[in-house]
């Protein structure tokens, strides 16, 4: 059977170079495989296949037993990973052989990036010098609420741009301005989720433009920091090369990119994660290997003891999350994070119907140690810290990454919505 993935790790070489140097990578022919291992055994010889070779993409994280496992499988690896899944007995059933066909279906609309940035709408999703045009001009709308931050930089050179909004009567009043307790929202850390700074620019919006009497006191009476791209480097390359790619693009041997959600310095590369390069959920060689988490980290940490909450948009499976990810030991003040979760849940649900479930990150969906909420609240001691996976559902098709545009404004609604309950639970009085 190891002689057989000796051959998938030669073509997957191969398969490295082509998503190198194409102009766009195609799925045609691909094969979905949707793989359910129900033994320890057979669960380990699907993890040893993730980062075997390019001609696997693993759409779903191999954590635990009895749980489905969607891959896409390139026409020159199904004959060897066949082989591999038949000789260990791992369940598995092909759900669309040709991987193509159902994403030119999909009604992914990209706005054109020429267009002017007064045009930002979300009716489309937008490339990233865009939204930077965008943020900047907000600047300029709302000179006395809105400052431009770098949060960072990218292994390509990109800055990771993000806004501050603050809300106050007049100068005079800056001092009871930077009383407020603060909010931090990022966006965008895993490159192929676009849903996730689209709902941040559309939050940044709603926090400038609505007239909504409950967002604009949560506007006002908050000091907002909001990252739409946390890993500029890789969304850049889901919209030139591959719109599958997960993580950033630093090189590792004869792969590239780290997934940066697992690169965070807490409990750093302990569970969940691999020490593969060429696996989507590589945690590095370090902690805070990638220069995005790390300059990302570092601005973070110039807020330590000034954040009440923190939100990380991801999607898919419509889950809300809290620590810990390294072990299933519920966190200390666990009692409010419930009770904040309760409310969130309830009321993301209340406009369109959309169920969430979830829980600490451990039990809820998987073991995925060094991620950012969890670095954000171990470390950095913010008391509430959530993750969002965003629409659509967990029964959603492999595809579920390439959310229709035509969804962007719905799911922005009722997370607003959510997060407004969160605030109102977490009470608009509290301080640090």
């Amino acid at each position: 059977m190891w002689q057989q993935l000796g051959l998938i790790a030669l073509l997957g070489l191969a398969a490295v170079d082509n998503f190198a140097t194409a102009e766009r990578v195609r799925y045609d022919n691909y094969h979905v495989y949707q793989l359910q291992p129900k033994t320890p055994a057979q669960l380990a010889v699907v993890t040893e296949l993730d980062g075997t070779s390019d001609a696997f993409i693993f759409l779903d994280a191999v954590h635990w037993v009895n749980t489905r496992i969607n891959v896409l499988v390139a026409p020159q690896g199904i004959a060897d990973i066949l082989g591999v899944l038949q000789s260990a007995d791992v369940p598995h059933q092909l759900i669309e052989e040709n991987a193509q066909t159902s994403l030119d279906l999909e009604k992914e609309l990209v706005a054109d990036p020429n267009r002017r940035s007064g045009d930002y709408t979300w009716r489309e999703y937008h490339e990233l010098d865009d939204t930077y045009a965008w943020l900047r001009t907000l600047t300029e709308k709302y000179p006395e609420q809105v400052r431009l931050f770098v949060a960072g930089k990218s292994y390509e050179g990109r800055e990771i741009l993000g806004v501050k909004i603050s809300y106050s009567s007049s100068r005079a009043d800056e001092a009871a301005r930077a009383t407020k307790p603060g909010i931090f929202i990022e966006g965008g850390m895993h490159a192929r989720e676009w849903i996730s700074p689209a709902t941040t620019t559309y939050i940044i919006n709603q926090l400038l433009t609505s007239t909504n009497a409950d967002v604009r006191k949560v506007a006002e009476s908050y000091v907002w920091y909001l990252v739409p791209h946390s890993n500029p480097d890789g969304y850049v390359y889901t919209h030139t090369t591959n719109r599958l790619w997960r993580k950033t693009r630093t090189p590792y041997n004869n792969c590239f990119g780290a997934d940066p959600n697992r690169n965070w310095d807490f409990h750093w590369n302990e569970v969940g994660s691999s020490n593969n390069p060429c696996s989507e959920t590589y945690a590095g060689p370090k902690a805070f290997s990638e220069i995005e988490t790390r300059t990302l980290a570092d601005y973070i940490s110039t807020l330590k003891g000034q954040l009440l909450l923190y939100l990380s948009f991801h999607s898919y499976s419509q889950l809300l999350l809290f620590p810990y990810g390294h072990t299933g030991e519920l966190p200390p003040n666990y009692k409010d994070l419930k009770r904040v979760f309760d409310v969130a849940v309830s009321a993301v649900s209340k406009r369109y119907g959309s169920r969430y479930t979830g829980g600490n990150v451990y039990d809820a969906i998987y073991p995925a140690a060094g991620a950012s909420l969890d670095w954000a609240y171990g470390k950095m001691k913010v008391p509430y810290s959530y993750c969002f996976e965003l629409r659509p559902s967990g029964s959603a098709l492999w595809s579920g990454f390439r959310l229709p545009a035509d969804q962007i404004i719905p799911t922005g609604e009722e997370i607003m919505d959510s997060m407004l309950a969160m605030i109102k639970e977490i009470g608009s009085s509290a301080r640090i």
